[in-house]
């Protein structure tokens, strides 16, 4: 009896040790097939390739340009599809129409913002958006003032690239600077000087990797908050000079009452305040950058654009109100958005409830890629979606014409609030600077226009040349 209770023992290990790695293999197998061809009572779930467990389709990504991976996917899966970024779900929409269907017809189901890991730590869970945006437009943003500040500014630009006297220079750092300013002055109530020690904090190599985007906000919040003890030492509750003063006033006055627990304490304040600058700086300088660049590129549409400028404004100013007057210059700078795509797939999104969509379940709390890159070269949109062709905004009188696959700012409710700053920022800053000087590649230099990735798609390093046009 004992002999065979010992060879039931190891009889029932080897059946157990069976079930076991059986139930593996089960598993894995699920991983590899099971969960790509997932159906769900409310219908099938989007199509994607095959993923591994924990890597998911990272393997698949090209992880230095990934935007055209997605593209590529697209083309095999469709305009809906499912992708494993490590363990983490995400389907992602491509392609003009299913875009604007997610992001306006399905606004509800897929306005919320997924908030990514970085930015989560980067923003501490502090929001203080209707706040900041009121305020911006109380200190000018969208208003007449506003340009004002934006045309002082490009007149302070102008100034230093004169003095570069015709030698060639990199761009990048002046129109970060002179930017920078525009937010500066309805932030803090004034703009800096290019060589300002304020600015060191800013002045520098920008890149996507974590370990070097934490070490710049480090830097960053370090002179952000000299600031804010200046300000806060000269703060004159009447005479409000920005959106800090203005933070600062409420928070005064909600002491005064007693209320000591609300929003408004230093943590919201200084990160409030770096959002606006993350979003407001480097987007439309970078834009601009790419603008001038295609320029010195396409030197036959360079002309055209400044034979434009001087038969209607002349060496006047150029306003805003003069954009329906100029349709080439005004194609030129669209086109300009659309082929730079500095921000191939939007800011992620999340799926607010259980939702059928184009025939396919997606389960609440899924996050879901807008795949920008994917409207802004749509070939089902686009005459010449992979080149440099201002025509594409034009009729064929010439007038200028809206397309409604033109999404540089996202659509939706969580479209850019700042777009109508950013619009009003690129015309005046390039029409003005192309009245100003002809932009041209250094000898030899070709002029390379593959981006280099980053947060966003900002071009390779490179040199212009200027001769003055006034």
């Amino acid at each position: 009896m004992r002999q065979i209770t010992k060879e039931k023992k190891v009889l029932y290990m080897m059946m157990s040790t069976y079930v076991t790695i059986h139930l593996q293999l089960l598993t894995l197998y699920y991983w590899i097939f099971g969960h790509n061809f997932c159906f769900h009572k409310f219908g099938k779930e989007p199509p994607g390739p095959k993923s591994l467990p924990l890597a998911g389709n990272l393997l698949q990504l090209d992880l230095r340009r990934p935007w055209k991976t997605l593209l590529e996917l697209s083309k095999k899966y469709g305009s809906l599809y499912t992708i494993y970024l490590g363990p983490k779900k995400v389907v992602v929409l491509a392609g003009y129409k299913t875009v604007k269907e997610a992001l306006v017809n399905y606004a509800h189901e897929f306005g919320n913002r997924d908030q990514m890991l970085i930015m989560n730590e980067f923003n501490q869970g502090y929001e203080m958006r209707r706040f900041a945006l009121t305020n911006l437009r109380d200190f000018g943003m969208g208003k007449r003032a506003c340009e004002d500040k934006i045309i002082e500014e490009c007149h302070h630009l102008i100034g230093v690239i004169k003095k570069f006297k015709g030698e060639a220079f990199d761009s990048a750092l002046l129109l970060y600077c002179a930017i920078s300013n525009i937010i500066c002055s309805m932030v803090y109530g004034s703009r800096f000087d290019y060589d300002d020690p304020v600015f060191f904090g800013k002045k520098h190599k920008k890149t996507h990797q974590t370990y070097e985007f934490h070490k710049l906000s480090a830097a960053s919040r370090k002179h952000t908050l000299g600031l804010l003890s200046h300000l806060k030492e000269t703060l004159n509750p009447d005479k409000c000079r920005g959106v800090v003063d203005a933070f600062l006033t409420r928070r005064q006055s909600l002491e005064g009452s007693g209320i000591t627990n609300s929003h408004f304490h230093n943590e919201n304040l200084l990160h409030t305040i770096m959002n606006l600058f993350a979003a407001g700086t480097d987007t439309t300088a970078t834009t601009v950058r790419w603008g001038l660049l295609f320029m010195a590129r396409y030197p036959k549409i360079q002309d055209k654009v400044q034979e434009e400028l001087r038969r209607v404004i002349g060496s006047r100013q150029a306003q805003v109100e003069d954009r329906k007057n100029l349709p080439f210059t005004n194609a030129v700078i669209h086109e300009t958005q659309r082929v730079a795509n500095i921000s191939p797939v939007s800011l992620p999104h999340v799926a607010h409830k259980d939702v059928t969509f184009q025939g396919h379940f997606i389960k609440k709390g899924t996050t879901v890629y807008p795949l920008l890159a994917s409207v802004l070269f749509d070939e089902s949109e686009w005459e010449h979606p992979h080149s440099f062709y201002p025509a594409h905004f034009l009729d064929k009188e010439g007038n200028f014409v809206k397309r409604d696959a033109f999404l540089p700012f996202s659509a939706g409710r969580r479209a850019c609030p700042g777009e109508g700053l950013a619009r009003m920022e690129l015309f005046i800053f390039i029409t003005t600077l192309l009245q100003h000087f002809r932009f041209t590649p250094q000898a030899g230099d070709e002029l390379d226009l593959t981006p280099r990735v980053g947060l966003i798609l900002s071009p390779s390093p490179h040199k212009l040349y200027t001769v003055s046009c006034m």
